[in-house]
């Protein structure tokens, strides 16, 4: 089906949804890792358990003590001043007037990708600055560690500290280049047995100590996380918008694309995310 000048922004609104929410959780190895996703375009405030007091054990017709507290806090995220991930394509008016299908591979692999970039490189490594998003590893209070990819238990030691914690890790991000190192690594000396497995349930998916493993190189080689990632927030603004710039190229022939899209990371529980650095720095 030939598409219109005027068919555009109609088409555009009603796959935006499509062709970038769903298509950055799949490609965004942040958004796809099980972190709790919040859709709100305005400040958004998660209250939290800090503590409480000690209970105890109450005779038959004794009097139940009052005096429990319990102390709260929140998580302030997606303040008012939070930057957007903006950009603009380009395109001609002849490949627009192509079919539906040939539009939709356009923004998939353009669009979809810088943005998925942008965004993971800030939730992961993001320093906060300028009313950016501060990301996993620049978070504060996390725990932190040693990593060398050569010693897994490196990475032993991680887990270990999350459990002590009562946290179970479901998530090991590594870079490319340390996932090379800690790939030729054996379960033992002589043993066939390489120590990162494949994950059957999981496509290109690999395992380290039973714990699913994500290769992204938005993380410096020697710096590793272990998280449950089901205490890292993630708000996301409930509409990214897409516009249509009709006129704005029109000296040569082309009409523009503008996308806007909103992010917020924050921690529910530090204590549950763990960074690993060389010599622990």
């Amino acid at each position: 089906m030939a598409l219109g000048t005027g068919d555009i922004a109609e088409l555009l609104n009603d796959q935006v949804a499509s062709l970038l929410v769903q298509p950055l959780e799949a490609q965004s190895v942040v958004l796809s890792s099980g972190v709790r996703i919040f859709d709100s375009a305005g400040v958004l405030r998660i209250p939290k358990l800090t503590g409480s007091s000690a209970v105890g054990f109450v005779a038959e017709n004794d009097e139940i003590p009052s005096t429990h507290a319990t102390s709260f806090d929140e998580v302030v995220l997606m303040p008012t001043d939070r930057k957007s991930i903006k950009v603009i394509e380009r395109f001609s008016r002849e490949s627009v007037r192509q079919s539906v299908i040939g539009l939709d591979a356009v923004l998939k692999a353009r669009l979809v990708k810088v943005v998925s970039d942008a965004l993971d490189t800030a939730l992961l490594v993001g320093d906060g600055t300028s009313d950016t998003i501060t990301g996993i590893i620049n978070q504060d209070d996390v725990e932190t560690g040693v990593f060398d990819p050569t010693d897994p238990d490196t990475i032993l030691d991680a887990i270990a500290t999350l459990n002590a914690n009562e946290v179970t890790p479901n998530r090991i991000f590594l870079s490319g280049a340390d996932y090379s190192v800690m790939k030729k690594l054996k379960e033992s000396a002589g043993s066939n047995r390489y120590l990162l497995q494949p994950d059957p349930s999981r496509e290109a998916g690999t395992t380290l100590f039973s714990v699913p493993t994500v290769v992204t190189n938005k993380l410096e080689q020697g710096t590793a996380i272990v998280a449950d990632t089901s205490n890292i927030a993630v708000v996301r603004d409930t509409s990214p918008s897409i516009t249509v710039l009709s006129e704005r190229y029109a000296e040569y022939d082309q009409i523009g694309l503008r996308v806007t899209t909103r992010y917020d990371l924050g921690l529910l529980h530090p204590e549950a995310v763990a960074v690993l650095v060389p010599g622990g720095s």
